[in-house]
């Protein structure tokens, strides 16, 4: 009888508990589902000019511009360098590369980004993400950097910086290349065009989605070259006369159509609404990929606007409800602290970071500009930003200084007529730059000497 009793009671108390079981399960669903997912769609080498949201007339990109309709463009946006793997490392850190030694390009085997570095699929791990990484790298090859020990659960692509866009077993997809494209550290085959795989592997990772909101960092190998495009592409744009702005555009059309792709998937899934996606490139356009970057002055790898600028925008419908130009200096730091902040990050999580939390800015939550100063610096070359002055130092050259709000292809050096300003620009470069720690690796010499001459010819309108 005392058993029966027991076992009532044991029943009745289950059923007093169940309310505040289901509560608490259906509170920590609504949780999941508040938290927006997060996708990073990175171009690689875009030319400031070449979508047709940013004016082109040659050049097609649908998808990518029904987004930047309906976003929030950044039209004064920037990354931390204007070459690959240093903004790379500024993007997943929310830090100045420099900080912790990242000023250029991590040669092989074993340099890549610092290990203390917490990356945002770390911190976007730890606020109940799942985080995929598909496409490039360029964080270092050897496999104490992989994407795996960087907060990643899943990574499809390749370690490097640049590979052909065709599987080839006898020359990039040699086993044990780094340009290999790999799955979760095994080395695998693909059949087709690297951005329409690259595209599919994207959507299959949303797919193998469980309650967790997702962190998708969607890392495009184009429009870089080698420059390759399938003949069917091609086509599309027979009317431009030049082969490789041919090839160029048609590499851009794959990465939109990957892109729309997505977006569907997106909407199908119920996913679209709730979803922040960042679009924007890694640096200017180079030199070799027919790239346009007009009417900034300058390209990828030096510190002109045609370097840094790139196209940017933040997409999120369910929050941002009117869209708009966003015209405040922003940079790709942003992106970590104002994704964390989205995932619902306390906010002294977000203090050691230089990138800033833009949803009060955006929202007209908060006055003023989000940043008065920004920073750029790689061995030889600097620059900074001061509201819309621009400065920037060469090595053995010396300084050169444009107002950008009236001169934004940066022709007319008003170093010798703005003394004055120039000397506080250089007094802060320089105090920024005592900061930073030393480059754990440096490049070629010839480098120096080729963007040395780059800058100079622009400083001095050759």
């Amino acid at each position: 009888m005392k058993d029966n009793q027991a076992s009532i009671k044991g029943f009745q108390g289950l059923l007093l508990a169940l309310p505040a079981f289901f509560v608490c399960m259906a509170f920590h669903a609504s949780s999941a589902q508040s938290k927006p997912n997060v996708i990073i769609l990175l171009a690689d080498d875009l030319g400031w000019a070449d979508l047709g949201c940013q004016g082109s007339k040659d050049i097609r990109s649908p998808h990518i511009d029904k987004l930047a309709k309906n976003a929030i463009r950044f039209t004064d946006g920037h990354v931390s360098a204007s070459v690959c793997s240093p903004s790379r490392a500024g993007l997943m850190t929310g830090r100045y590369q420099q900080r912790f030694g990242h000023e250029a390009n991590s040669p092989p085997p074993s340099d890549g980004m610092d290990l203390k570095q917490i990356t945002l699929a770390d911190r976007l791990k730890k606020l109940g993400y799942r985080t995929g990484l598909i496409g490039k790298w360029h964080l270092g090859n050897s496999d104490e950097f992989y994407p795996a020990r960087r907060g990643f659960d899943y990574f499809y692509g390749l370690r490097s910086g640049s590979r052909s866009y065709f599987y080839h077993a006898k020359k990039d997809d040699k086993p044990g290349n780094p340009k290999a494209i790999e799955e979760n550290g095994k080395q695998v085959e693909f059949d087709g065009y690297l951005t329409d795989v690259f595209g599919q592997k994207a959507i299959d990772f949303i797919e193998a989605k469980d309650d967790e909101p997702f962190f998708l960092f969607h890392s495009f190998t184009a429009p870089h070259g080698p420059m390759h495009a399938t003949e069917e592409d091609k086509q599309l744009f027979s009317s431009i006369e030049n082969p490789k702005r041919r090839t160029y555009a048609a590499m851009i059309w794959a990465m939109d159509r990957a892109i729309g792709q997505l977006v569907d998937f997106l909407k199908a899934s119920g996913e679209f609404e709730n979803t922040l996606i960042w679009f924007l490139s890694d640096n200017g356009g180079a030199t070799g990929n027919a790239s346009i970057n007009l009417p900034l002055a300058g390209h990828k790898g030096i510190k002109f606007e045609g370097g840094t600028r790139v196209p940017f925008f933040a997409h999120w419908p369910k929050r941002f409800k009117k869209p708009k130009n966003f015209d405040s200096m922003t940079i790709s730091l942003d992106i970590m602290a104002t994704s964390l902040a989205a995932a619902g990050a306390k906010e002294e999580s977000l203090k050691n970071l230089d990138g800033v939390n833009l949803l009060p800015f955006i929202e007209g939550k908060k006055d003023g500009h989000p940043h008065q100063h920004l920073f750029w610096h790689k061995l030889w070359f600097s620059a900074m930003r001061d509201g819309p002055w621009k400065l920037i130092y060469v090595q053995d050259y010396g300084y050169a200084l444009y107002n950008l709000g009236k001169d934004l292809a940066e022709s007319k050096n008003l170093i010798k007529t703005e003394g004055k300003r120039a000397g506080k620009m250089i007094a802060k470069l320089k105090e920024w730059k005592a900061g930073l720690e030393k480059p754990r690796w440096g490049e070629a010499e010839i480098w120096f000497r080729t963007h040395s001459k780059n800058h100079i010819r622009i400083i001095e309108g050759g």
